[in-house]
């Protein structure tokens, strides 16, 4: 059974960063893409970041390009999502999720199988 465990969120004020993990356990993630989505109270899910499986293409929403890297450390089999220069409507709860399927790149929501059970990210002003 494949699992996504989030890490890293918590409470920062507006400018300042933090660094999201998501350690993938039950099966090798290297050739998958992966991707980070949040929610918002009230709001639905939106997607921030995605890479495709082989690494080689990564999408942003126009919301956070240029403040946020998404990456990954195929070694520790983990996905990484790097926030900077944070805003107050980047509060949200962050979902990381994966392709069951090699080497694509995921277009919608529905194409990603895994997801983690989120973390939540406050930003103050």
């Amino acid at each position: 059974q494949v699992q996504l465990v989030e890490s890293g969120g918590g409470l920062v004020q507006a400018g300042g960063s933090l660094r999201l993990s998501c350690a993938a356990s039950g099966r090798t993630l290297s050739t998958n893409a992966m991707g980070w989505f949040r929610q918002a109270p009230g709001k639905a899910r939106e997607i921030v970041a995605a890479m495709s499986g082989n690494g080689g293409r990564m999408n942003y929403a126009d919301s956070v390009k240029g403040r946020f890297t998404i990456s990954r450390e195929n070694a520790k089999n983990t996905e990484f999502l790097q926030m900077n220069s944070l805003k107050p409507e980047d509060t949200a709860v962050y979902y990381c999720a994966a392709d069951a399927e090699s080497w694509t790149m995921p277009t919608t929501e529905g194409d990603y199988d895994y997801w983690g059970q989120g973390t939540q990210v406050t930003v103050s002003s």
